[in-house]
Formats: structure tokens, sequence, C-alpha cells
């Protein structure tokens, strides 16, 4: 039995909402960048300069790629062998994501009420979702969601007889609809199967997953790389404005459903796919 005190909950936690917000992981820097070659639009490509531009004056004068540096999302996976000691541990990770947000002059965005709509001043409460795994180490990836994209979310309670063509419809249909909504390029996350919930959840853990990599399942794999070609076919463009870089990548994430059922949710997010893991 491995005892992690809270206090370095806090401590990462902080460090991961400021070093998310400022710092694109290297995959998806080199997602943006790549895209700069294919694009065959004049505009486009004006556009992708622009946006590796923006990337390279965050880095150099430490202020965040966007203005809006999200609602804070975790995915914290505890091992099944750790004690945690001190606070809860919900708590060390709103006090984390406090820290985080007003030390690291990061914008507050949250709202303690949907209607009454006061802000909360820190960027709390964050959304957490708990997984407990074998071992003794807590891994925590922390995604800041901005709302633009996250707007643009859908999901579809398709009939299984929907099929396989039924999915790539219903994905193609809400990129289509988000337009340029969604600040594209996006990478599209898509959740496949579980229930009305689950499916959403998958969907924004997709988003997490290293850029270029495709789904271990070899149909789905198929499907990812159909879905790219047809999104990239609609003419959408690098800020709605026309080209073939509408996305950057489409990955689905799956998980056993009913019988009666085919869940699926869709959930983009801009070039900005802000997300650090550690492991503690």
């Amino acid at each position: 039995m491995r005892t992690i005190h809270t206090q370095e909950i806090i401590k990462n936690v902080k460090e991961m909402c400021i070093e998310a917000n400022l710092h694109l992981s290297e995959d998806m820097e080199q997602a943006v960048r790549s895209s700069v070659e294919t694009e065959d639009s004049q505009l486009g490509k004006k556009i992708l300069n622009q946006l590796c531009e923006n990337l390279d004056i965050a880095a150099s004068d430490e202020i965040p790629i966007c203005q809006d540096t999200g609602m804070a999302v975790l995915f914290v996976n505890i091992g099944q062998d750790v004690h945690i000691e001190g606070m809860s541990i919900t708590d060390a990770i709103n006090e984390g994501v406090r820290q985080g947000y007003t030390e690291g002059f990061l914008r507050k965005s949250v709202v303690k009420d949907p209607l009454i709509r006061e802000n909360t001043k820190d960027n709390t409460p964050a959304i957490i979702h708990y997984d407990i795994v074998p071992g003794e180490n807590i891994e925590i990836t922390i995604a800041p969601k901005g709302f633009g994209s996250e707007n643009m979310s859908r999901v579809f309670m398709l009939k299984p007889a929907d099929g396989e063509e039924g999915v790539k419809a219903a994905v193609l249909s809400a990129v289509k609809d988000a337009g340029p909504n969604a600040c594209p390029p996006v990478f599209v996350g898509v959740g496949l199967g579980g229930d009305f919930e689950l499916a959403a959840k998958l969907a924004k853990k997709a988003l997490t997953r290293k850029a270029g990599t495709h789904s271990t399942l070899s149909h789905i794999a198929r499907i990812e790389e159909e879905l790219l070609e047809a999104i990239n076919n609609t003419g959408i463009g690098p800020g709605g404005l026309g080209g073939r870089t509408t996305a950057l990548a489409v990955n689905i994430e799956t998980y056993a459903t009913h019988i009666a059922g085919m869940p699926l949710a869709v959930n983009m997010c801009c070039h900005v796919n802000r997300h650090v893991t550690r492991t503690l």
C-alpha cells in the first residue's frame, strides 16, 4: 500500500493547469504545423501559419494559447493499492485548479449556477472523471476545454440498424452543422457505445489520444480514416473560410452497449487541443 498526500496532488494539478494552457503537447503541435504543407487553399495556408505563429508567441511569452482557458476537465486513474492522505481527493484537485488559474493568471470562466451565472472567480469546480485501476499510482490527465467547440457537441441515440453508415453520417452531420463555430481545424472525438452519458465521456476522452494514432480495433481505425477524409472534403477549411484542413484527426472510443441501442456522441475541439498527463 503506497501513500500519496493530497499536497502532492494539489501541487501537480496547479502546475498542469498552467502548462496545458501555455503549451500544446508535442504531438498536437506537430499535427497543426504539418497541416500547412497539405493545405491547398492559399487563404487556408495563411490561417494555419497564423495559428503556428500564435503557438510560437504563447510559448516564448509564456501566455495562454487561447483567451478561453477552458473549464478544467480531469481524467483520474487511481490505483487500487494507493492510500490518499490529507483532504478528500476531489477537494485537493479543485484546490490545485484554483491555484493554477489564479496564480497562473488564467481566465476564470466557471459560473456557480447555470441560470444565476455568478462567476466563481477561480475556475472551480472542475469536472472530474474517476476510474479505479490496478497498481499503486495515480495518473492525472487535465484537459482544459474551451466552449467555442464544446457548444458544438452532439449526442445521437442511433438504432442498431443504422450501422456503420449511420455512424459516419451522424459524425459528418455534426461537423457540418458546426461549420466555422467550432474554430476549425478541429480534432473530432467520438464515443460509440455504452449508454447516453458514457458515450459523451468516451468522446471527451478520445480527444486526449495521441495525435496520429488510431484505434486498436481495425474496423474502427478504418472508420476514423474514412471520416477524416470525408470531413476534409466538406470544404469548411481553416477558420471556416474554405480549404481541405477542416479536421486534424478523428478519434473514436468504443464500449459495449445494449442490444436495443447504439449511442453516439461527438465532441469537437479546436486546434488548441490541450491536455497534460502526469503519474504520481
